[in-house]
Formats: structure tokens, sequence, C-alpha cells
């Protein structure tokens, strides 16, 4: 280390103090990830707020010009294009998305996927509708876990706030990352679906996730692609948003079977899985898949 880099002013980022919660964190994570590394202060101190070349989710003020990132205010901040409220992740990732992504395109995905759900939450906007005494457990299940609990030391709050700050850093590189392939694969779904004369089933080249891309494409029904240990799937387009809901499952007959049972039943001498869910059959070879694909939907 040289001695420049020692003694080199960082700036400061105020936030506020007490529990912390995911928007702010992540707020944090962008920050230093688009101007590098920053103290942290976590205090309700106007004084010691004003002072801070940053401020997020404290303040009273959105003022991106000037680095206040604030929700707080009466009227809040605006919204999201998905039409969900602004809590300080977003107003953040408003300003340096598109710088840390690479492209608008990529930056919007994330927003869509992370960003906005994030915010929601903070906003007392509900994303899931639990089962009872079950909730589902997400990804702020996973950060608020680091929250002390009422018989421990509270400032547990400051150490593991910044604990967890490289941590929110990587998962949002990695949404980053997903993103920027998601879109690739769509432009190649796309294609694929716009060369293809029977439009029920697609034959893509590589593992592409296509849920997403084929939302709006309700003709299409399943999905051939080769799988990674060099096999190939016939995959069952879901239902809408709902994964467990598909527009035609496979044939009751294949449920659970395997090897030469599934080969007896459909016919398909390398034929090697059907899922019990019956959203996905396996062969060992491209035409084996195809067939296969061909059967389900003559089912």
């Amino acid at each position: 280390m040289n001695l420049f880099s020692f003694f080199k002013h960082k700036p400061t980022v105020a936030i506020h103090d007490g529990k912390f919660h995911c928007d702010d964190l992540f707020a944090v994570a962008t920050l230093m990830m688009a101007e590098g590394e920053m103290r942290v202060v976590r205090t309700r101190d106007e004084s010691r707020i004003a002072k801070a070349e940053f401020v997020a989710d404290v303040g009273g003020i959105y003022d991106p010009e000037k680095n206040l990132f604030d929700h707080h205010q009466k009227g809040g901040a605006g919204f999201h294009e998905n039409g969900l409220p602004y809590a300080s992740f977003g107003l953040v990732w408003k300003k340096y998305g598109e710088q840390l992504c690479g492209s608008k395109e990529v930056a919007r995905e994330v927003e869509e996927h992370l960003v906005s759900q994030i915010d929601a939450d903070d906003n007392a906007v509900a994303m899931f509708t639990p089962t009872g005494k079950i909730f589902p457990r997400s990804l702020q299940s996973f950060f608020y876990a680091y929250r002390p609990t009422w018989k421990e030391d509270q400032n547990l709050f400051d150490k593991n706030f910044l604990k967890l700050i490289p941590v929110a850093q990587d998962f949002l590189k990695r949404e980053i990352t997903k993103a920027r392939d998601m879109l690739e694969a769509d432009v190649a779904i796309l294609k694929a679906y716009t060369e293809t004369a029977d439009k029920r089933f697609l034959v893509l080249d590589k593992n592409y996730p296509f849920e997403e891309a084929l939302l709006d494409k309700p003709e299409v029904l399943f999905v051939v692609r080769p799988r990674p240990n060099g096999s190939f799937g016939v995959s069952v387009v879901p239902d809408g948003n709902n994964y467990y809901t598909h527009r035609k499952p496979l044939p009751e007959s294949w449920a659970g079977l395997r090897d030469a049972d599934l080969a007896r039943v459909t016919g398909v001498p390398d034929a090697v899985f059907c899922h019990n869910g019956r959203f996905l059959a396996v062969a060992k070879s491209k035409d084996g898949a195809l067939v296969l694909a061909n059967k389900a939907l003559a089912n």
C-alpha cells in the first residue's frame, strides 16, 4: 500500500442508524461500486448528515445532483416504470445503474427484477401472499438474519451492516451478469421463434433460459434444448408467471419413468427420464428429444 492511497480522503456516506434494510444496504453497496470506497456513517444527527458527501435513506431530500437519495419526505420520490415506489436503492440505481451495467437495457432489467422489489418492500408494498403462517423466504430474509435479536448486542447493527456491504455487492454483480446474459438469450430465442414454422415447440441451440422470453408467445408449448451433460431436454413452457402451471403438461403416462420403462412407453429408444411433475423429459440425443416433443404434442 502506498502512502498516497493510505492517506487519500474517503468520502462519507450517511445513512440512518438502528435497523438496517435492504434498500439502504444496497444503496450504499451501489454507491461504493460506482464511486469507490466510502466511510459509512450510520446516524440521524442532522449536523453529521449535512457534512456527508453522499446521503441515502435519511435526510428527507432527493436531489441526485447533490448526491441526496432519500424517499421519506412527504409525497415520496416518485415511482419505477412498473409503478412501484422508489426507495433509496432505486434512487441511487436511477443515477448509477446504466454506468454499472454498461447499457440502459441491462440496467432496466436489473431494476425490474431486483431494485424495484427491494424498494417495494421498504415502502410496505406486499410482493408475496403467505400460505397460512408460512411466509416465503426472500432476499430480505437472508440479510435480515444478520440483524441482532433482542438478546444480542445492539451495536451489531453497525458491525453487521459493514460486513454485509461486500455481500450485497457480490449479489448485485451476479444480478448484472444474469441480466446481461438473459437479454442475449432473449435475442436468440426470438430469432428461433421467428424462423420456426410450427411454433408449438422451439428448438434452441443452447441451454437458454426461455420462460420470460416466451411469456407473450402463448402458442409455444414446448422447448427442446441441449443440456449441460450432453443430453437434450423437452421443457414445458409455464403458463404465465407461475412456473408451476404449464400450458401443456407432458403425457401423464410418462410421469416418473426412466430409461427402459420410458423408452417402452414413448417408443423413443434413448429416452432417459420424465419428471413426475411432467414439465421435463430427457433423451440422450437431439433426435430423440424431437420425437418426444412431437409425441407430447399429439397426446
